[in-house]
């Protein structure tokens, strides 16, 4: 929002929310069902055709948003190194209303504009129109009026909304309140109009021209350098009439400089060209990828999830996972595409950079879903991805891996055990955080407690947590003989005799993982307490207990770089074992801690602390 907002800031639709696509339906509607039931003579395939392009600009403007967030995450030719937040994320959310609007005026100017009806697939005196008149009137144009937007008060009202973002990404081009965009419109229709007016319009050039603004935009927006530098060599004269992402990135820098639209011509005319943009062009398109001190490895969860990452959308990245209905229905096609896709890619990728006490952490993705970690066909395609991540990151001078979700799975390879007995001279050092997780149940425990129980699929951590237990004096009980012979057979001479098998329900503190059923949630007391020890969280089925989140913390205001939700945490919350990594590097720990080991519970509590994490409060 601006600091001073003017009139007609916010979109007429504002109001409607998600229901804002609602407006486009009537006319959607009308022009499918023109096309389909009039004869051959009478039907308008461009009428028909602007829905679909509406669609397109937003498959466009995605898969720019997708490559940037990419691309600055890999860090090789990234041009501002500070990172977005959260309320970046919300300001931008909206990118699409200009879509919407966009496509509200073509479908009113189709039946009030003269010659907009049936317009024929190509004309070349249309697009040579479109060239000259962006290159002359429209340039010119929006030079002056940018300028004009800069004046105190008309920056105050409305441009200081988009120059809010100070790292830009692609949508943020289009982050203007509803005014400007009125104006930014009244210039790309002049062009437009004027092929209409002369009859000389065609489809290609309308759609051509409207995709070459959307291009441009997110290319001067995307905070990577792209444009090679042979280009340049040899045609020279493109400097004048072709931006690169590092000039523009310097508008939003400096902000009193490099105000041209696509076109510096008229920053060298009228002196206004910031004197460093050659310098920061060159030293972007050198810049290498960026080599991490921590690297934290997931992996996808379900077919879906590849939305709810900060590669897909950047809305639903931002808040807690939750399965939509939408997405498995609408949109399986694509979600298919990315399931071919990645079977036959199957490369690990990196997907967010963060910055904490000088150390920068990466977090890289293995390209297999939750369900295939159950699978024995999966094992050994899945150890090798992970090996080949870690050797990876060893190579890259990477100093600590620490393994998140299923990729420390003991059934998959012995909680990382695995990657030690098949390269004993490893210098990175491999961490399941174990440690930390168990010290985070611990504190989430209720003081004066003194008994638990326990149900779920045993793992490394529920043996540490319910040894700890024991050792501090708490009763640990189980109501499944096949867990209690586990866990005693585990841990028996060190549980002094507080391990009990019981099949009563009324124990207010239950410590649950995966396996725990319906039948049984609801069949626990009211008000009791649920600690997951796992990494997926239970399904939440009653409204009358409280129920806390997988082992997690909140992580510090300085950590910079947060804008998307660890899967269903909420924001600016890290699970455990991602944060065990950073611990470790921060602290200098040079041991691993997979397989049966387990760090000091008590010394990296003490030490996260001190770094400024926090426990999550508990959610009813």
């Amino acid at each position: 929002m601006a600091s001073k907002p003017g009139i007609l800031t916010d979109w007429p639709w504002t109001p409607l929310g998600n229901f804002k696509y609602v407006i486009l339906a009537p006319w959607a509607i009308h022009a499918t069902y023109s096309y389909l039931t009039k004869d051959e003579k009478e039907r308008d395939f461009s009428h028909f055709l602007i829905f679909p392009f509406l669609i397109w600009r937003m498959i466009h403007d995605q898969l720019w948003i997708s490559l940037s967030r990419y691309r600055t995450a890999k860090g090789n030719n990234r041009i501002v190194d500070k990172g977005i937040e959260f309320e970046q994320v919300d300001r931008e959310r909206h990118w699409d209303d200009q879509i919407i609007f966009n496509g509200m005026i073509f479908y009113i100017s189709y039946f009030t504009v003269p010659g907009a009806k049936h317009t024929p697939f190509w004309n070349p005196n249309g697009v040579v129109i479109i060239i000259l008149l962006h290159m002359g009137p429209v340039e010119f144009l929006y030079y002056w009026f940018h300028r004009a937007l800069h004046h105190h008060y008309l920056y105050s009202r409305y441009h200081s909304h988009h120059h809010s973002s100070i790292v830009t990404e692609p949508i943020t081009s289009v982050i203007h309140p509803f005014a400007e965009h009125i104006g930014y419109f009244l210039l790309f229709a002049i062009p437009l109009l004027t092929m209409i007016f002369t009859g000389t319009n065609s489809i290609v050039a309308f759609a051509g021209y409207i995709s070459y603004i959307d291009f441009m935009n997110n290319l001067g927006h995307c905070n990577f350098e792209v444009v090679p530098k042979w280009l340049f060599s040899i045609f020279p004269f493109l400097k004048y009439i072709m931006y690169t992402p590092s000039f523009h990135s310097l508008h939003h820098t400096q902000f009193r400089t490099n105000y041209s639209l696509f076109m510096p011509f008229y920053d060298y005319v009228y002196g206004t060209m910031d004197k460093s943009s050659d310098v920061l062009y060159e030293k972007s398109l050198t810049r290498p990828e960026e080599s991490p001190d921590v690297v934290h490895l997931t992996h996808l969860t379900t077919p879906d999830s590849i939305y709810h990452l900060r590669l897909g959308f950047a809305s639903l990245a931002s808040k807690p996972y939750i399965s939509n209905w939408y997405l498995r229905v609408i949109l399986w096609p694509m979600t298919f595409g990315y399931m071919i896709l990645i079977w036959i890619w199957s490369r690990t990728f990196v997907l967010e950079r963060n910055h904490f006490n000088k150390l920068t952490f990466q977090t890289w993705v293995i390209p297999k879903y939750r369900i295939q970690y159950f699978l024995k066909s999966q094992n050994e395609p899945i150890n090798r991805l992970i090996e080949e991540a870690i050797l990876d990151a060893e190579e890259r001078g990477v100093k600590v891996l620490s393994l998140g979700l299923l990729n420390q799975g003991e059934e998959v390879n012995m909680n990382g055990e695995l990657y030690i007995q098949r390269n004993p001279n490893l210098k990175i050092k491999v961490v399941d955080g174990s440690s930390l997780a168990v010290a985070v149940i611990l504190n989430s425990i209720p003081k004066g407690t003194t008994q638990v129980l326990f149900r779920g699929k045993l793992s490394k951590v529920a043996y540490f947590t319910a040894l700890a237990l024991c050792q501090k004096g708490i009763q640990v009980t189980t109501f499944h003989e096949e867990e209690y012979k586990k866990m005693n057979m585990k841990l028996n001479t060190k549980l002094g005799g507080k391990l009990t098998l019981s099949k009563n329900y009324a124990h207010k503190i239950w410590l649950v993982g995966d396996g725990l059923t319906k039948e049984e949630q609801l069949r626990a007391p009211e008000e009791t307490i649920f600690i997951p020890f796992s990494q997926f969280p239970p399904k939440k089925l009653r409204k009358d207990c409280f129920y806390h989140t997988i082992p997690a913390m909140m992580s510090p205001k300085s950590f910079e770089n947060i804008d998307s939700c660890e899967n269903w945490l909420p924001r600016r919350a890290m699970s455990v074992w991602r944060i065990a990594g950073i611990l470790h590097g921060l602290e200098g720990w040079n041991v691993h801690e997979c397989g049966h080991t387990i760090f000091d519970i008590e010394k990296i509590w003490e030490a996260s602390l001190q770094h400024g994490f926090r426990p999550l409060m508990i959610s009813s």
